[in-house]
C-alpha cells in the first residue's frame, strides 16, 4: 500500500456541494441515462394576455438557468391560442423583461406558427377514432363531465363517425358555425379518475381576430392541446409547469404519446412562487390597471417585472432572489422582506451615496464668512461616493452659509437620547461641519420655518481641536445649489399580508392600502441628481435607496423609493 498523497483532499476537508434541486436531479439522471439524447432543451412559454410578475422571473430564471447550466438550450415562445386577451403590447414587454433580466433565448416562437400542424394533427386524431365533435353547450359539457367522486357520462355525440367528426371539424374551420356552437373533443375515458382525461376539448370556435395570424383562423386550440404539440415540434425534453398542471400531466402525455410527433418531451411540475402583500393572478393584476387602482402595468407598486424595474430593482437583485428561494415541489409563501433584502444588498455594493432633504427646512449659519459680494461663501466638501467600492471614487458638493435638513431632524422638546438638532444642541453635518442649533424661527401657526445656528470652523474634518465628539450626523443640502426633485414613497399595495383574506362578500381589492403612495413635493437634492436619468439608482443617505422615475424632466428629476434602509430580512435570519 502505497502512502496517501499529502496535497490531495480528505473527504473531512472537501466542502459539502449544495445540494441539487430535484428538477436538476432529474436532468443530470436523464443525461446520465441518455434520454433525450443526452440532449437538455428547455422553453419558457408565457401566454401574451399581460405583463410578467416576479413568480414569471422565478421561472425565467429557471429555464433559462439550467439550459445554461448543462449547456442546452431554451426557446422563448410564446402560447397566443387565445386572441381574445393577446395583444402585441405583451408580447414586446415579455421580450423586454426576458432581456432585461439577462437572458438571451436560442429560438423565438409562437403556438401560432403552429397552427396548421397543431389542425392537421386534431385530423389525424379524428381519423384515428380519439377525437370526435360535439354539439353539447359548455354548461352541458361541465354537467357530464361529472364530479371528483362520480365519473362522467358520455356526449350523445361522442359516437358519431369520424367521416362526420371529420367533415364538421372543417366546416368549424371554414367558419360555418357560431361561437360556442360546436368543439373538438379528445376521445378518452369518461369513467378517468382523472377529471382531465373525460374527453377533454381540444378545439373551440372563435371567431376573434388574431394579432398575428388575423382573420386567418375561426378554430383556436386549447392550451392543454397545444402546449405539449408545442413542446413536441420544438424538440423540447424538459418542460417545466408550474404545479397548477400536475393533474394535466396525463393529458399531455397522452397527446405526444398518440401523435407521431418528431419528439416526447415530459413535464416536470415545481412550486410556484407565492409572496406575502402581493397578488399574482394576472386577472387580478388586470383589474387593478383597468380599475385605476394603480396607474398601469409598470407602476412601481405592482408586482410586475415592468414596475419592479421602474421602482428601481436590479435584474441581478431579481435573480439572487430567484436562486435564493430554490425550487420545491410543496406550495408555500415566501416573505417579501427577502426579496427587499435582495435588492438592498445588491444596491448597497453599486448605489452612489448622495444627500436628498425631503421635507426641508433652512438653516441658516449665522457666523458663516460672506464672499467679495456680501453673499455667503461657497466651500467644495469631499464626498465618497460608495464606501463599498473603492473604483467609485468621489465627488465635490457646495456647502455654503445657508442648507437645507430635515424638518423632522429638530425637536423643541427633545427626548432623552435625542442626537439630532434642538435648541442649544450640536449636531455634525455630513462632509461638512459641526452646527449649533441657537434660534427657531416661526410662523403665525407656530410652525418651524427656519433655523438660526453657528458653526465651528475648526471642525471641517469632523473632529474638533479640543477632541468633542458629538453623536448626530444629518445629511443635508446648500440651498443656493439645491435642485428641486418630487420623490414617491412606496409602500404595500395591500393591508394584509394575505390580500385575499377579505371581508364575506368583498374580494383582494377591499385590502388595498390607501397610503401605498405617498407623494412628495418640493425636495431638495444636491447639484449631482439634476443630470441623473432615469433608471439611475442612489442611495439618500439616512433614508433609503431611490431611482429615477421616467416621469422627470430636465432640471427637474422624480425618484421612486425602492426600498428603506432598515433591512427586516436580516434580522429574521439572526434570530434564525
Amino acid at each position: 500500500m502505497t502512502d496517501a498523497d499529502p496535497t490531495r483532499p480528505t473527504p473531512d476537508s472537501v466542502a459539502s456541494p449544495e445540494p441539487k434541486d430535484f428538477i436538476r436531479q432529474v436532468i443530470e439522471a436523464d443525461r446520465e441515462a441518455g434520454r433525450h439524447g443526452g440532449r437538455l432543451h428547455t422553453r419558457f412559454p408565457p401566454e401574451p394576455n399581460g405583463y410578467l410578475h416576479i413568480g414569471h422571473a422565478k421561472a425565467i430564471c429557471l429555464n433559462f438557468g439550467v439550459a445554461e447550466e448543462y449547456g442546452g438550450q431554451c426557446n422563448l415562445r410564446f402560447d397566443d391560442t387565445n386572441p381574445e386577451k393577446e395583444e402585441e403590447e405583451y408580447v414586446r414587454s415579455i421580450e423586454e423583461d426576458v432581456r432585461w433580466l439577462g437572458w438571451t433565448w436560442d429560438g423565438l416562437y409562437f403556438a401560432s406558427d403552429y397552427f396548421e400542424q397543431m389542425y392537421q394533427y386534431a385530423e389525424q386524431l379524428i381519423r384515428a377514432g380519439k377525437a370526435y365533435v360535439d354539439d353539447l353547450s359548455a354548461d352541458e359539457i361541465r354537467e357530464h363531465r361529472g364530479t371528483l367522486t362520480e365519473p362522467g357520462r358520455e356526449s350523445p355525440y361522442r359516437n358519431r363517425s369520424i367521416e362526420e367528426s371529420l367533415d364538421l371539424f372543417r366546416r368549424m374551420r371554414a367558419g360555418e358555425f357560431p361561437d360556442g356552437s360546436r368543439v373538438l373533443r379528445a376521445k378518452i375515458d369518461m369513467a378517468s379518475p382523472n377529471i382531465n382525461m373525460r374527453d377533454p376539448v381540444i378545439y373551440r370556435v372563435r371567431h376573434a381576430s388574431h394579432h398575428r395570424t388575423g382573420d386567418a383562423w375561426c378554430v383556436y386550440p386549447m392550451y392543454t392541446y397545444a402546449h405539449p404539440l408545442e413542446d413536441a415540434i420544438e424538440g423540447i425534453t424538459h418542460s417545466l409547469c408550474t404545479l397548477e398542471f400536475e393533474d394535466q400531466r396525463p393529458f399531455y402525455d397522452w397527446v405526444v404519446n398518440t401523435l407521431d410527433t418528431p419528439y416526447k418531451p415530459q413535464q416536470i411540475e415545481f412550486a410556484r412562487l407565492n409572496l406575502n402583500y402581493t397578488v399574482m393572478s394576472k386577472r387580478k393584476l388586470l383589474r387593478l390597471v383597468q380599475e385605476g387602482h394603480v396607474r398601469g402595468w409598470d407602476d412601481p407598486r405592482m408586482p410586475t417585472i415592468a414596475g419592479l424595474r421602474r421602482r428601481g430593482y436590479t435584474p441581478e437583485s431579481i435573480r439572487d432572489f430567484a436562486g435564493r428561494i430554490g425550487i420545491a415541489k410543496a406550495e408555500n409563501t415566501v416573505d417579501v422582506a427577502l426579496l427587499e433584502h435582495c435588492v438592498r444588498e445588491d444596491l448597497n455594493k453599486r448605489a452612489v451615496r448622495v444627500m436628498a432633504v425631503l421635507n426641508p427646512v433652512k438653516a441658516v449659519i449665522e457666523n458663516w464668512p460672506a464672499d467679495a459680494a456680501g453673499r455667503p461663501s461657497v466651500e467644495w466638501v469631499e464626498a465618497v461616493n460608495n464606501p463599498e467600492d473603492e473604483s467609485a471614487g468621489t465627488r465635490r458638493i457646495p456647502f455654503s452659509g445657508e442648507v437645507f435638513v430635515e424638518a423632522d431632524d429638530y425637536r423643541e422638546d427633545a427626548p432623552k437620547g435625542w442626537f439630532r438638532l434642538g435648541p442649544g444642541r450640536e449636531v455634525r453635518l455630513k462632509h461638512g461641519y459641526y452646527i449649533t442649533c441657537r434660534e427657531a424661527i416661526k410662523d403665525a401657526a407656530g410652525n418651524v420655518i427656519e433655523l438660526r445656528c453657528t458653526y465651528d470652523p475648526e471642525s471641517g474634518r469632523g473632529a474638533t481641536p479640543d477632541g468633542r465628539i458629538v453623536k448626530g450626523t444629518l445629511h443635508w443640502v446648500s440651498a443656493a445649489h439645491a435642485v428641486d426633485a418630487e420623490v414617491r414613497l412606496y409602500d404595500y399595495l395591500y393591508t394584509k399580508a394575505d390580500p385575499s383574506d377579505a371581508p364575506a362578500g368583498q374580494d383582494f381589492t377591499a385590502n388595498l392600502n390607501p397610503n401605498s403612495l405617498t407623494v412628495l413635493k418640493g425636495c431638495k437634492v444636491e447639484p449631482l441628481l439634476a443630470e441623473s436619468k432615469p433608471g439611475d439608482r442612489f442611495q439618500f443617505l439616512r433614508t433609503g435607496y431611490f431611482c429615477v422615475d421616467p416621469d422627470s424632466t430636465p432640471g427637474r428629476p422624480v425618484f421612486n423609493r425602492t426600498v428603506g434602509l432598515r433591512d427586516t430580512w436580516a434580522k429574521v435570519e439572526k434570530k434564525g
